[in-house]
């Protein structure tokens, strides 16, 4: 049998699963009597978790939402999961960063030792999003945004989008999705005044209150989310050429030039670069935007189209050159 401690962790693990568990089972999966279990719950109870009783049959119990936040327990995968978590949402870009780095300070300050060691070794390095600038989110819109599309409410909202009217009315949409693209948050929606599938920018958008009534989910184009929100950037689900290159600046600059790409930071003054194009083409003259040393990695189709248009340059530019005037003697 377990450890008292280490018996309430999991038991606490197991209410946090599913809604209602039988008494019985519970005891059967910690492998304890019904009335161990009974003596469990009300140690849980007196560290301020609202376990309640299910009544039936059966008999069991529940864990209920409580108005104050009791100690938390976590096993040692769940500790591990929420670490790495929070760490990914110090780059999330909806203006919970310096809280995410906080509350992560805070949860590594209260882990045992060998839980400190794991989370040191597992070096999390995000991935700098396209589009490093762009603007943070109000986590308050974030949520409004997400309840209304949990609950299946129409969400009513002003939509600061460019050139639009100050005074125009609110929009009407049937919230389906909320993703992040591109380092911006999106809402995937129904608009019901446009009677078609749209994306708004969540950082344009001021969400009024109340939402209106409840929606039937309608089925997204391509199936699900992840495969409409590429077509909707990308147009198709892959480009058909893609290369691989280094740029010689920082990855933060050429994140603030890049949209549909991979960049990820090499060091300081240099970065790894993954993007296509519709042509070799098209793809090597984006490498030459960024005004900067290139060493490209692949494929051969890449170097091939980099050495073509290197040619075509020098002969625009010997074809434009303007000779010097004749030298005319007095």
């Amino acid at each position: 049998m377990q450890k008292t401690s280490a018996r309430l962790l999991t038991l606490l693990s197991l209410l946090q699963s599913r809604r209602d568990w039988p008494g019985t089972l519970l005891a059967e999966r910690l492998d304890i009597s019904s009335r161990t279990v009974r003596r469990d719950v009300d140690r849980l109870r007196d560290l301020g978790y609202p376990i309640v009783a299910v009544k039936g049959p059966d008999g069991g119990y529940r864990l209920d939402a409580g108005a104050d936040l009791p100690p938390l327990l976590f096993d040692d995968e769940q500790a591990v999961a929420l670490a790495v978590a929070l760490r990914l949402a110090t780059t999330a870009g909806a203006g919970i960063e310096e809280a995410a780095m906080r509350a992560l300070n805070t949860v590594r300050q209260v882990m045992p030792a060998r839980l400190r060691h794991r989370i040191d070794a597992l070096q999390v390095t995000p991935v700098i999003p396209a589009n490093r600038g762009a603007p943070t989110v109000d986590s308050g819109v974030l949520t409004a945004i997400g309840a209304a599309a949990h609950a299946r409410e129409i969400l009513r909202f002003d939509y600061a989008a460019p050139g639009a009217s100050t005074d125009a009315p609110p929009r009407r949409a049937e919230p389906h999705h909320l993703v992040t693209w591109g380092g911006r948050w999106y809402l995937v929606a129904w608009d019901l005044d446009r009677a078609d599938w749209r994306t708004f920018r969540a950082d344009r958008i001021t969400p009024r209150i109340p939402t209106g009534p409840r929606f039937t989910p309608r089925d997204l184009p391509g199936g699900d989310v992840a495969t409409y929100v590429a077509g909707r950037f990308r147009g198709p689900e892959t480009w058909p050429c893609e290369g691989e290159a280094i740029i010689h600046r920082s990855a933060a600059i050429v994140s603030a030039y890049t949209r549909d790409a991979l960049v990820e930071e090499l060091d300081e003054n240099r970065c790894r670069v993954v993007l296509g194009s519709w042509s070799w083409g098209g793809l090597a003259a984006m490498l030459g935007r960024y005004d900067t040393d290139i060493e490209v990695i692949g494929p051969t189709e890449l170097r091939e189209a980099c050495t073509h248009l290197a040619r075509r340059y020098a002969a625009a530019a010997r074809a434009t050159e303007t000779p010097p005037p004749p030298v005319t003697s007095h």
